[in-house]
């Protein structure tokens, strides 16, 4: 296999013939001059930590709540989830805290919400919870609220939508049900099985996932994990002799397990979506060969992943929002025309004017199957090579930033701690991001020279809006079901 070149990978293949839309990568030149990011206000970027001296597995000290949409369909979600709310009251030994939002927050709102409601001086802090499940969809509950959140809180979000669209109250109450089950039982194991995947489509983006991800993370289960008893079987697919529909067969046997993936997420044809519908069903969806996709209508019912958590790394895999974090850079890229693949072509997956960010059907599917996962961490934007590279030599590993994640799982703890594990990644590297910017300013302002590397600068641009874009979706309380996981 040859060595891993320094491109920009971007992990997104057109739903048609299921070629990825950059195929021989950006250069790094590309990135030199990337926009720098809207500065929040009060730097939410920095959390300021709940109870940071108690367990984080604790919900009696770190508490769970609710952020539900307000009006009649927020009281329905409410109502179906009901039975998880009132086991989460006696687990916590207290009432469980319910927030009611305006749809459709921008950032700047958000901020200001959780610094009047959630942050307000009238809840003592150790009832404010830092456990918070997101109720609703993108349209209801912006999803600028739950990356605001996400900086502090155990944040994910819990949502099921009919084919058009509509709330999907009978999947929500399934989840429930679920997820009582796991949590009433005695455990299966005393550690998970792993597994780990990577899509054999030959692309670029893939083979570097591979390298980069994908045979560190086995290395460090083989060399670790396993001796330690953090697992208690590794798989990676796919392996000699494996039939494309590998993944299926396997993941239907796993029970408490853990999937880390790497593939591309299907993106709009070549001719554009037919329809709304069309696209809330298959964008996002796996392209796991060069003519098998790994779609929603395949997870509904069988076995997949029972009792577990899935780390899949593609482009929106978990979600699409209405606007890219990249959408600035692509269009100055479309306007220079400096670079080959017509680069602003993947913000042709983005919603149309007027119509609604939306949920992945993937992991909906897997969430409401009664056999599925407990947990699904997935991106809500483009995926690129950066979440697991170094921002100062793409062609060096740091798979430890998903590896860390999937660790915290491992060991038995929540899932929204192995979410925050992810977000102290993206913390740092914003932090020495806008520091590369404060220098040029100082700069400036001074009459020096740049003292800055442009590619260094435009690299951690491309990380920070990487990590920042993964998204937890279901209840950030859920664990594995394990013997050894205290209740």
């Amino acid at each position: 296999m040859e060595p891993p070149q320094e491109t920009l990978e971007l992990l997104l293949a057109r739903a048609d013939d299921h070629q990825p839309f950059l195929p021989s990568g950006l250069e790094p030149e590309s990135i030199q001059g990337a926009p720098r990011p809207d500065r929040l206000p009060r730097r939410v970027e920095v959390p300021l930590l709940d109870r940071p001296d108690a367990d984080p597995n604790a919900l009696p000290e770190q508490r769970w709540g609710v952020i539900a949409p307000e009006g009649s369909e927020g009281d329905s979600l409410l109502q179906a989830i009901a039975p998880l709310v009132e086991h989460r009251a006696r687990q916590q030994g207290a009432e469980v805290r319910v927030y009611r939002v305006h749809p459709h927050m921008e950032a700047a709102q958000a901020v200001d919400w959780r610094e009047r409601v959630y942050r307000s001086e009238s809840v003592p802090q150790e009832e404010r919870p830092r456990y918070l499940l997101v109720l609703g969809g993108l349209e209801q509950v912006s999803l600028e609220l739950q990356h605001v959140l996400a900086q502090g809180a155990f944040v994910g979000r819990l949502h099921f939508a009919t084919p058009e669209g509509t709330p999907d109250l009978a999947s929500h109450a399934a989840y429930v049900e679920k997820v009582l089950a796991h949590e009433r039982s005695s455990g299966e194991a005393e550690a998970p099985e792993v597994l780990l995947y990577t899509a054999t489509d030959g692309s670029r983006a893939t083979v570097r996932g591979h390298q980069l991800l994908m045979e560190p993370c086995r290395k460090v289960v083989e060399s670790r994990w396993l001796p330690r008893q953090l697992a208690r079987k590794l798989q990676v697919l796919p392996d000699e002799g494996s039939e494309p529909e590998a993944l299926l067969h396997a993941a239907g046997a796993v029970r408490s397990g853990v999937l880390l993936s790497v593939s591309h997420g299907l993106g709009a044809p070549r001719e554009g979506w037919a329809s709304a519908e069309q696209q809330r069903a298959r964008q996002g969806a796996l392209c796991l060969t060069p003519r098998l996709e790994l779609t929603a209508d395949k997870v509904r019912a069988p076995p997949f992943l029972s009792g577990g958590v899935w780390f899949c790394v593609a482009c929106f895999g978990a979600a699409t929002p209405r606007k890219s974090a990249f959408h600035a850079w692509l269009s100055m890229l479309a306007r220079q025309q400096l670079f080959p693949g017509r680069p602003e072509a993947v913000l042709e997956s983005l919603p149309r004017p007027g119509e609604p960010p939306f949920l992945a059907a993937l992991p909906q599917a897997l969430l409401a199957n009664p056999n599925g996962p407990l947990a699904f961490l997935g991106h809500s934007d483009l995926a690129w090579n950066f979440g697991f590279a170094n921002p100062n030599d793409l062609t060096e590993s740091r798979a430890s930033r998903i590896l860390s994640a999937l660790e915290v799982v491992a060991k038995g703890s929540r899932v929204g701690v192995a979410l925050d594990a992810l977000m102290r990644s993206f913390r740092d590297v914003n932090d020495s991001l806008m520091s590369a910017y404060q220098e040029r300013q100082d700069a400036a302002e001074e009459g020096r020279p740049d003292p800055t590397d442009p590619k260094r600068v435009g690299y951690l641009w491309m990380l920070r809006n990487d990590l920042r874009g993964y998204l937890l979706l279901g209840d950030p309380a859920v664990r594995l079901p394990l013997r050894r996981a205290a209740r």
